[in-house]
Protein backbone atom coordinates (compact mmCIF):
# COMPACT_ATOMS: atom_id res chain seq x y z
CA UNK A 1 0.00 0.00 0.00
CA UNK A 2 1.30 3.41 -0.95
CA UNK A 3 1.55 6.08 1.30
CA UNK A 4 -1.63 7.96 -0.62
CA UNK A 5 -3.53 4.48 -0.05
CA UNK A 6 -2.28 4.71 3.86
CA UNK A 7 -3.63 7.85 3.88
CA UNK A 8 -6.92 7.44 2.24
CA UNK A 9 -7.49 3.98 4.79
CA UNK A 10 -6.94 6.36 7.55
CA UNK A 11 -9.02 8.77 6.79
CA UNK A 12 -12.17 6.22 6.46
CA UNK A 13 -10.70 4.92 9.79
CA UNK A 14 -11.09 8.13 11.56
CA UNK A 15 -14.90 8.69 9.87
CA UNK A 16 -15.74 4.91 10.87
CA UNK A 17 -14.44 5.56 14.38
CA UNK A 18 -16.91 8.89 14.60
CA UNK A 19 -19.52 6.90 13.46
CA UNK A 20 -19.64 3.96 15.68
CA UNK A 21 -19.12 6.11 18.83
CA UNK A 22 -21.39 8.95 17.73
CA UNK A 23 -24.36 5.90 17.13
CA UNK A 24 -23.55 4.71 20.30
CA UNK A 25 -23.36 8.23 22.26
CA UNK A 26 -26.56 9.43 20.69
CA UNK A 27 -28.01 5.56 21.49
CA UNK A 28 -30.05 7.38 24.24
CA UNK A 29 -32.39 9.21 22.04
CA UNK A 30 -33.40 6.01 20.68
CA UNK A 31 -34.15 4.04 23.70
CA UNK A 32 -35.80 6.93 25.13
CA UNK A 33 -38.14 6.93 22.73
CA UNK A 34 -39.08 3.49 23.52
CA UNK A 35 -39.35 4.26 28.09
CA UNK A 36 -42.64 3.01 27.89
CA UNK A 37 -41.81 -0.77 26.93
CA UNK A 38 -40.56 -2.68 29.15
CA UNK A 39 -36.25 -2.81 29.50
CA UNK A 40 -36.41 -6.16 28.61
CA UNK A 41 -38.73 -6.29 26.21
CA UNK A 42 -36.63 -3.83 24.21
CA UNK A 43 -33.48 -6.29 25.33
CA UNK A 44 -35.62 -9.26 23.03
CA UNK A 45 -35.80 -7.07 20.34
CA UNK A 46 -32.69 -6.08 20.32
CA UNK A 47 -31.41 -9.12 20.21
CA UNK A 48 -34.24 -10.76 18.02
CA UNK A 49 -34.11 -8.34 15.68
CA UNK A 50 -29.93 -8.54 15.48
CA UNK A 51 -30.05 -12.03 14.86
CA UNK A 52 -31.73 -11.59 11.69
CA UNK A 53 -29.92 -8.59 10.56
CA UNK A 54 -26.23 -10.49 11.37
CA UNK A 55 -27.45 -13.57 9.74
CA UNK A 56 -27.72 -12.03 6.19
CA UNK A 57 -24.37 -10.27 7.07
CA UNK A 58 -22.82 -13.72 8.35
CA UNK A 59 -23.90 -15.23 4.99
CA UNK A 60 -22.86 -12.79 2.99
CA UNK A 61 -19.62 -12.55 4.17
CA UNK A 62 -19.00 -16.13 4.12
CA UNK A 63 -18.35 -16.61 8.11
CA UNK A 64 -21.46 -19.55 8.35
CA UNK A 65 -18.43 -22.12 8.57
CA UNK A 66 -16.93 -20.01 11.63
CA UNK A 67 -20.05 -20.16 13.23
CA UNK A 68 -20.67 -23.75 12.32
CA UNK A 69 -17.23 -24.82 13.54
CA UNK A 70 -18.18 -23.43 17.30
CA UNK A 71 -20.70 -25.81 17.91
CA UNK A 72 -18.10 -28.44 18.02
CA UNK A 73 -16.29 -27.21 21.35
CA UNK A 74 -17.97 -27.10 24.36
CA UNK A 75 -15.50 -25.48 26.38
CA UNK A 76 -15.82 -22.61 23.83
CA UNK A 77 -19.92 -22.57 23.80
CA UNK A 78 -19.44 -22.16 27.56
CA UNK A 79 -16.98 -19.10 27.54
CA UNK A 80 -19.27 -17.99 24.52
CA UNK A 81 -22.29 -18.83 27.39
CA UNK A 82 -20.82 -16.45 29.80
CA UNK A 83 -19.39 -13.57 27.50
CA UNK A 84 -23.32 -13.58 26.17
CA UNK A 85 -24.89 -13.26 29.89
CA UNK A 86 -22.74 -10.37 30.40
CA UNK A 87 -23.42 -8.49 27.23
CA UNK A 88 -26.70 -9.00 28.01
CA UNK A 89 -27.02 -8.04 31.09
CA UNK A 90 -25.03 -4.92 30.00
CA UNK A 91 -27.66 -4.32 27.20
CA UNK A 92 -30.20 -4.74 29.65
CA UNK A 93 -29.18 -2.49 32.15
CA UNK A 94 -28.59 0.02 29.57
CA UNK A 95 -31.91 0.01 28.25
CA UNK A 96 -33.16 0.59 32.35
CA UNK A 97 -31.37 3.04 32.54
CA UNK A 98 -31.94 5.16 29.73
CA UNK A 99 -36.15 4.27 30.35
CA UNK A 100 -35.57 6.00 34.36
CA UNK A 101 -33.10 8.99 33.58
CA UNK A 102 -29.71 7.45 34.78
CA UNK A 103 -28.17 8.35 31.69
CA UNK A 104 -25.67 10.42 33.41
CA UNK A 105 -24.70 7.31 35.50
CA UNK A 106 -24.31 5.16 32.20
CA UNK A 107 -22.13 7.92 30.91
CA UNK A 108 -20.22 7.17 34.24
CA UNK A 109 -20.14 3.73 33.34
CA UNK A 110 -18.20 3.64 29.83
CA UNK A 111 -16.25 6.61 31.64
CA UNK A 112 -14.55 3.92 33.81
CA UNK A 113 -15.11 1.03 31.44
CA UNK A 114 -11.09 1.78 29.96
CA UNK A 115 -9.40 2.09 32.82
CA UNK A 116 -11.16 -1.00 34.90
CA UNK A 117 -9.73 -2.47 31.43
CA UNK A 118 -6.71 -1.68 32.55
CA UNK A 119 -6.72 -2.86 35.80
CA UNK A 120 -8.63 -6.44 34.40
CA UNK A 121 -5.21 -6.58 32.15
CA UNK A 122 -2.74 -6.22 35.16
CA UNK A 123 -4.67 -9.14 37.32
CA UNK A 124 -5.91 -11.41 34.87
CA UNK A 125 -3.35 -10.56 32.09
CA UNK A 126 0.16 -10.07 33.92
CA UNK A 127 -0.26 -6.98 31.98
CA UNK A 128 2.62 -4.30 33.62
CA UNK A 129 0.92 -1.19 33.94
CA UNK A 130 3.15 2.15 33.54
CA UNK A 131 3.36 4.41 36.18
CA UNK A 132 0.88 7.11 34.83
CA UNK A 133 -1.87 4.38 34.17
CA UNK A 134 -1.03 3.26 37.92
CA UNK A 135 -2.21 7.08 38.82
CA UNK A 136 -4.85 7.34 36.59
CA UNK A 137 -6.45 3.66 37.89
CA UNK A 138 -5.87 4.94 41.31
CA UNK A 139 -7.58 8.59 40.98
CA UNK A 140 -10.63 6.18 39.21
CA UNK A 141 -10.88 4.70 42.54
CA UNK A 142 -10.34 7.47 44.70
CA UNK A 143 -13.64 8.75 42.61
CA UNK A 144 -15.82 6.43 42.96
CA UNK A 145 -14.86 6.21 47.05
CA UNK A 146 -15.15 9.85 47.69
CA UNK A 147 -18.72 9.26 45.65
CA UNK A 148 -19.48 6.04 48.53
CA UNK A 149 -17.95 7.23 51.71
CA UNK A 150 -18.45 11.22 51.67
CA UNK A 151 -21.98 11.26 50.22
CA UNK A 152 -22.87 8.08 51.11
CA UNK A 153 -24.38 6.92 47.25
CA UNK A 154 -23.15 4.00 45.51
CA UNK A 155 -22.76 4.66 41.98
CA UNK A 156 -24.33 0.99 41.24
CA UNK A 157 -25.67 1.53 37.41
CA UNK A 158 -22.69 3.11 36.28
CA UNK A 159 -20.08 0.27 38.42
CA UNK A 160 -22.13 -2.49 36.97
CA UNK A 161 -22.08 -1.02 33.29
CA UNK A 162 -17.99 -0.44 33.30
CA UNK A 163 -17.59 -4.29 35.20
CA UNK A 164 -19.87 -6.24 33.24
CA UNK A 165 -18.82 -4.36 29.69
CA UNK A 166 -15.08 -4.98 30.90
CA UNK A 167 -15.34 -8.77 31.98
CA UNK A 168 -16.97 -9.28 28.84
CA UNK A 169 -14.17 -7.70 26.59
CA UNK A 170 -11.43 -9.95 28.91
CA UNK A 171 -13.62 -12.99 27.69
CA UNK A 172 -13.97 -11.86 24.09
CA UNK A 173 -10.48 -11.18 24.08
CA UNK A 174 -9.57 -15.07 24.67
CA UNK A 175 -11.91 -16.26 21.85
CA UNK A 176 -11.10 -17.13 18.28
CA UNK A 177 -13.40 -14.99 16.83
CA UNK A 178 -14.04 -11.88 14.88
CA UNK A 179 -15.99 -9.19 16.20
CA UNK A 180 -19.09 -9.96 13.87
CA UNK A 181 -19.10 -13.80 14.12
CA UNK A 182 -18.77 -13.64 18.15
CA UNK A 183 -21.56 -11.11 18.40
CA UNK A 184 -23.63 -13.30 16.55
CA UNK A 185 -22.50 -16.61 18.25
CA UNK A 186 -23.92 -14.77 21.58
CA UNK A 187 -26.95 -13.52 20.12
CA UNK A 188 -27.94 -16.85 18.66
CA UNK A 189 -27.36 -18.35 22.67
CA UNK A 190 -29.56 -15.49 24.20
CA UNK A 191 -31.98 -15.93 21.38
CA UNK A 192 -34.07 -19.22 22.92
CA UNK A 193 -34.12 -17.56 26.04
CA UNK A 194 -35.78 -14.01 24.24
CA UNK A 195 -38.39 -16.24 22.40
CA UNK A 196 -39.42 -18.38 25.61
CA UNK A 197 -40.18 -14.47 27.28
CA UNK A 198 -42.21 -13.62 24.02
CA UNK A 199 -44.17 -16.80 23.94
CA UNK A 200 -44.67 -17.42 27.97
CA UNK A 201 -44.21 -13.77 29.64
CA UNK A 202 -44.46 -10.99 27.48
CA UNK A 203 -47.32 -8.86 28.14
CA UNK A 204 -47.29 -5.56 27.95
CA UNK A 205 -49.60 -3.17 25.63
CA UNK A 206 -46.31 -3.04 22.82
CA UNK A 207 -45.82 -6.84 22.84
CA UNK A 208 -48.22 -7.90 20.27
CA UNK A 209 -46.70 -6.42 17.02
CA UNK A 210 -49.62 -6.97 15.14
CA UNK A 211 -51.39 -4.85 17.36
CA UNK A 212 -48.74 -1.85 17.43
CA UNK A 213 -48.90 1.24 15.45
CA UNK A 214 -46.25 0.90 12.76
CA UNK A 215 -44.33 3.49 13.67
CA UNK A 216 -43.79 1.87 16.74
CA UNK A 217 -43.28 -1.61 15.13
CA UNK A 218 -40.47 0.66 13.10
CA UNK A 219 -38.52 1.44 16.20
CA UNK A 220 -38.55 -1.87 17.68
CA UNK A 221 -37.05 -3.76 14.59
CA UNK A 222 -34.75 -1.06 14.38
CA UNK A 223 -32.67 -2.40 18.19
CA UNK A 224 -31.44 -5.01 15.75
CA UNK A 225 -29.95 -2.34 12.62
CA UNK A 226 -28.81 -0.17 16.50
CA UNK A 227 -27.21 -3.32 17.95
CA UNK A 228 -25.16 -4.25 14.22
CA UNK A 229 -24.17 -0.87 12.66
CA UNK A 230 -21.45 0.59 14.80
CA UNK A 231 -20.01 -2.62 15.26
CA UNK A 232 -19.24 -2.83 12.09
CA UNK A 233 -18.45 0.79 11.93
CA UNK A 234 -15.63 -0.03 14.91
CA UNK A 235 -14.38 -2.81 12.87
CA UNK A 236 -13.76 -1.13 10.00
CA UNK A 237 -12.14 1.51 12.12
CA UNK A 238 -10.06 -1.16 13.97
CA UNK A 239 -8.85 -2.54 10.44
CA UNK A 240 -7.76 1.10 9.36
CA UNK A 241 -6.12 2.95 11.90
CA UNK A 242 -4.02 2.17 14.84
CA UNK A 243 -5.83 0.60 17.75
CA UNK A 244 -3.71 2.85 20.26
CA UNK A 245 -5.68 5.78 18.29
CA UNK A 246 -8.76 3.81 17.91
CA UNK A 247 -8.73 4.18 21.92
CA UNK A 248 -9.10 7.70 22.20
CA UNK A 249 -12.47 7.73 20.40
CA UNK A 250 -14.01 5.76 23.08
CA UNK A 251 -14.45 9.18 24.94
CA UNK A 252 -16.90 10.47 22.30
CA UNK A 253 -19.61 7.78 23.43
CA UNK A 254 -19.88 8.79 27.27
CA UNK A 255 -19.31 12.59 26.79
CA UNK A 256 -22.88 12.58 24.19
CA UNK A 257 -24.31 10.72 26.93
CA UNK A 258 -23.19 12.94 29.79
CA UNK A 259 -24.55 16.24 27.38
CA UNK A 260 -27.77 14.53 26.51
CA UNK A 261 -28.47 13.79 29.79
CA UNK A 262 -27.55 17.83 31.38
CA UNK A 263 -28.89 19.81 28.48
CA UNK A 264 -31.10 17.89 26.58
CA UNK A 265 -33.29 14.71 29.31
CA UNK A 266 -32.41 17.72 32.59
CA UNK A 267 -30.98 15.12 34.76
CA UNK A 268 -29.81 16.60 38.08
CA UNK A 269 -25.75 16.87 38.18
CA UNK A 270 -25.52 16.28 41.98
CA UNK A 271 -22.26 17.11 43.55
CA UNK A 272 -21.41 13.64 44.57
CA UNK A 273 -21.92 13.08 40.44
CA UNK A 274 -19.89 15.97 39.64
CA UNK A 275 -16.95 15.39 41.97
CA UNK A 276 -16.54 11.86 40.66
CA UNK A 277 -16.99 13.12 37.19
CA UNK A 278 -14.21 15.46 37.75
CA UNK A 279 -11.81 13.10 39.46
CA UNK A 280 -12.65 10.61 36.63
CA UNK A 281 -12.06 13.35 33.72
CA UNK A 282 -8.56 13.89 35.07
CA UNK A 283 -7.46 10.11 35.58
CA UNK A 284 -8.71 9.73 31.76
CA UNK A 285 -6.67 12.75 30.93
CA UNK A 286 -3.60 11.05 32.07
CA UNK A 287 -4.50 7.82 31.36
CA UNK A 288 -4.85 9.50 27.23
CA UNK A 289 -1.68 11.21 27.79
CA UNK A 290 0.74 8.21 28.73
CA UNK A 291 -1.12 6.58 25.70
CA UNK A 292 -0.48 9.04 23.10
CA UNK A 293 3.38 9.79 24.75
CA UNK A 294 3.81 5.59 24.36
CA UNK A 295 2.76 5.23 21.33
CA UNK A 296 4.66 8.27 20.30
CA UNK A 297 7.93 6.56 21.56
CA UNK A 298 7.48 3.26 20.24
CA UNK A 299 7.53 4.63 16.80
CA UNK A 300 10.86 6.76 17.26
CA UNK A 301 12.20 3.33 18.49
CA UNK A 302 11.21 1.64 15.74
CA UNK A 303 12.39 4.30 13.20
CA UNK A 304 15.62 4.22 14.95
CA UNK A 305 15.80 0.15 14.22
Amino acid sequence: MNPSDEQRSARQGVIFALCAYSIWGFAPIYFKTLAHVPAFEVLAHRIVWAFLFMLILIVSTGRMQQVIRAFDSPKLLLQLGLAACLIGFNWFLFIWAVANDHILDASLGYYINPLLNVAIGMLFFSERLRRLQVVAVSLAIVGVAIQIITFGSVPWVALALASSFATYGAIRKKLPFDSLTGLWLEVILLLPIMLAYFYFFANSSASNMLLNTWQLNVLLILAGIITTVPLLFFTGAARRIRYSTLGLFQYIAPSLMFLLAVLLYNEPLALDKLVTFIIIWLALAIYSFDAVRTHQQVRRAAKLQ
